[in-house]
């Protein structure tokens, strides 16, 4: 069969990864792509957000599964606009996405159906957010209600901190129109966790656990990023949260859904607070997470277009989901001034170590050709991941392997997965 990949990013490169290792696919596109996606798909020049182009180009290569990577051409209806023309789509529809494109929504879907969460309130007018800052309790935290590159979630510890965030999101529009709708909510305290699975509308067979840094610098100290690394499977993530999720999170989400008649088949990522009360939802996203899907992905043993099918034809319920007895670290290399302002254009050197292994992988996030060379093109340029049998063998792998590749202004994290040894 014939696979078209929506997107361009780390996430998209694990996914075409995991797509080439498929008995069942012969061909693969990728649109837009990027250097590292080119080792296995063909790139086409077209954005994710043209869904007629992309839905023509479908057509013409006779494509038999499209699979969308990305949020925003999930939130903006890629996946209605296919179905209209009978194009085969693994994703969740326009009305189902809003999951991840509206905060508003998520939040007050779960308070509807009581599924665990933090206490909130929606403001759309900014002087009544202000004056409900006034009587609040601190730290607290604002969260723009749309698609913000995972950067549009404040933490004030201060009415200070509150007005300034208040005036980003609402009033200057840091964000752009995902600052129109805010949500403000109380702070949760304990680990963080995510989970990803697949859902076909009824039935959700969850992945292994992983846990994201968002901070940029060590000590989770810097501004919010898109992610600097990530572990799996989290040593907090117990049999016993396992049950609980299972049973007050995940299936009343799916179940929520179907009853909004808002069905969502594709991928929900769970962001989980595992705090004293017990589990609760921090967010929703409707899309594998970047770069949770780098240390998921490699420990998966099934056939991922089967599991997409399954998915896509409702039959999720007959997939016997595995993950290896092992675990993996991603540590992001990125560009020196991320997430704010970097330079790009740096060859990368060394990225032909990793041709070949089953332990050591670099998936590519910001990378470009270049006069036949690979060059960065992004803030975040790389994920490179390691496997090995625990956490302290993944996480000691994937160190060794960061110092394989260079590029002028390499900038990484140097405590990813440091939680683990306090588990």
């Amino acid at each position: 069969m014939k696979v078209l990949i929506v997107g361009s990013g780390g996430r998209e490169h694990v996914i075409a990864w995991k797509v080439a290792q498929s008995k069942k696919v012969d061909k693969i596109y990728c649109a837009p792509g990027n250097a590292g996606i080119a080792e296995f798909a063909e790139c086409v020049d077209i954005k994710a957000m043209e869904f007629d182009k992309l839905a023509a180009f479908a057509k013409e290569k006779e494509i038999d599964l499209t699979v969308v990577g990305m949020d925003d051409p999930l939130v903006g209806g890629i996946v209605d606009v296919f179905e209209a023309q009978g194009l085969r789509v693994f994703g969740p529809r326009k009305n189902a996405a809003i999951l991840e494109g509206s905060k508003a929504f998520s939040k007050d879907l779960m308070k509807k159906y009581h599924i665990p969460t933090a206490g909130y309130e929606n403001f759309t007018d900014s002087e009544a957010a202000l004056a409900y800052l006034e009587k609040a309790k601190f730290p607290i935290v604002l969260k723009a209600d749309g698609l913000a590159l995972g950067k549009g979630v404040l933490i004030c510890q201060n009415l200070e901190e509150a007005r300034a965030g208040v005036q980003e999101i609402m009033l200057d529009k840091k964000f752009g129109s995902a600052g129109n709708e805010m949500v403000i909510e109380e702070f949760m305290t304990g680990r963080e966790v995510s989970v990803l699975s697949f859902v076909d509308g009824k039935t959700i067979k969850t992945m292994t656990s992983a846990q994201d840094h968002k901070r940029a610098m060590d000590g989770d100290q810097g501004l919010n990023t898109g992610g600097m690394g990530t572990f799996s499977p989290s040593p907090f993530y117990t049999e016993e949260v396992d049950a609980f999720c299972k049973k007050y999170v995940y299936q009343p989400t799916v179940d929520a859904m179907a009853a909004e008649g808002r069905e969502f088949k594709g991928i929900i990522f769970f962001g989980l607070m595992l705090t004293e009360e017990g589990p609760k939802v921090l967010e929703y996203n409707a899309r594998f997470g970047d770069p949770e899907a780098q240390v998921v992905l490699p420990r998966m043993k099934n056939d991922i277009v089967e599991v997409f099918e399954a998915c896509v034809d409702g039959t999720l319920d007959q997939v016997d989901l595995q993950f290896a007895d092992n675990a993996a670290v991603c540590v992001v290399l990125a560009s020196d001034g991320y997430p704010v302002s970097y330079e790009k254009g740096f060859p990368i050197h060394g990225l032909e170590k990793f041709k070949g292994s089953d332990q050591y992988f670099v998936f590519h996030a910001g990378t470009a050709s270049k006069d036949g060379e690979i060059v960065t093109n992004g803030g975040r340029v790389l994920g490179v991941t390691a496997t090995g049998e625990d956490l302290k063998q993944a996480r000691a792998n994937a160190y060794k392997a960061v110092e394989l590749v260079e590029f002028e202004n390499k900038y990484y994290r140097h405590d990813i997965g440091k939680a683990i040894d306090e588990a």
